[in-house]
């Protein structure tokens, strides 16, 4: 059967209330004047890639379960006003949903609402075995109900790819897509050893690459055995939000490797989305387009700013609990 989608996505699909607040962690009072004002609109990870993989001219199909309620709502006219297919199995307990608090910085606060999903949940396997069978890779985002689409996905042979976010790596409910991927994205903000929990990734699982983003030191890629770093791209305007920047990084990568580019290149490609991404504020969700990327890629690699060897240029993966200003990093987790 012919390929008739690129990138199908699976999770993710949300709506965030948006609130700005003067600083992180909220200093306590009785109530604080939120200004631009407080904005609920569609977009969680899920949404974000596909997003971001449409704006770059990837035939997308985003799954997940929706409520039918003002939040999915939401989500169904992104998606239909956006041109993304989107496979909306019904959720009983509601669209999934979270407050974001948002600092001056542009530094991110989630509160998600784990109330909008069930152990018990799941995809059809007739609709999910349809789709993977018309695609070339499938993107899972880590909530439920994917971890029980994962097999389903590994049988009709679509390659696999996965953003672990914050995982410490050590929590077992991230292991399933960790070791099912054949692409893990995750940021290296909660881990002890960075370098230690991207081998042990591809020791245990199948991964082809792992990538560990690292705010103002960009990112650190791991394929074919070794570690590379790579160059945090300049945002092209003020940094102000964070959100969907890791989002923006996978799709990117994504665009480049179904492209036949290798790794490295691949990541140079994220690297530019995510600094982007942090240019746009989180009231909305606009995606960088593909000639806008490529030129940035280009600007990469003219300034000589090519990943290298991490071993050989003496650098090390940032320890954890390391982080740095959002106005200098490319926001990839």
């Amino acid at each position: 059967m012919s390929t008739e989608i690129d990138v199908l996505v699976l999770g993710g699909a949300g709506v965030d209330t948006i609130v700005h607040v003067p600083e992180l962690p909220v200093p306590f009072a009785d109530s604080h004047m939120i200004r631009p004002g407080i904005v609920t609109r569609a977009g969680q990870s899920g949404d974000f890639v596909a997003l971001a993989a449409n704006a770059l001219g990837l035939r997308t199909h985003h799954i997940d379960m929706l409520g039918d309620d003002p939040e999915g709502d939401l989500v169904r006219a992104l998606h239909r006003d956006r041109g993304i297919a989107l496979t909306a199995v019904p959720q009983p307990l509601g669209t999934k949903r979270a407050v974001n608090l948002v600092g001056p910085d542009g530094r991110r606060l989630s509160l998600y609402d784990a109330t909008r999903s069930a152990e018990t949940d799941r995809l059809p396997e007739a609709t999910l075995r349809e789709l993977a069978a018309a695609g070339r890779h499938a993107h899972v985002v880590i909530t439920q109900p994917c971890p029980h689409a994962l097999p389903v996905l590994r049988e009709a042979g679509i390659t696999i790819s996965t953003d672990l976010h914050d995982w410490d790596g050590s929590d077992p409910y991230h292991e399933p897509f960790a070791h099912q991927a054949d692409l893990v994205f995750l940021s290296s903000t909660a881990l002890t050893d960075p370098e230690r929990t991207m081998r042990r990734i591809t020791e245990r699982g199948r991964a082809r690459a792992v990538v560990a983003t690292a705010g103002a030191d960009g990112a650190y890629l791991l394929a074919d055995g070794e570690l590379t770093h790579v160059p945090a791209a300049t945002p092209p305007a003020p940094v102000v939000d964070s959100n969907g920047a890791g989002d923006a990084f996978a799709a990117a990568f994504l665009f480049a490797w179904l492209n036949g580019a290798p790794p490295r290149h691949c990541a140079l490609h994220g690297a530019v989305a995510g600094a982007y991404a942090c240019t746009v504020p989180s009231t909305r969700t606009d995606s960088i387009g593909r000639e806008e990327l490529r030129a940035g890629v280009a600007e990469l690699e003219r300034a000589g700013q090519a990943a290298g060897s991490a071993t050989e240029a003496g650098d090390a993966l940032p320890p954890r609990g390391s982080s740095a200003s959002p106005a200098t990093r490319p926001c990839g987790g």
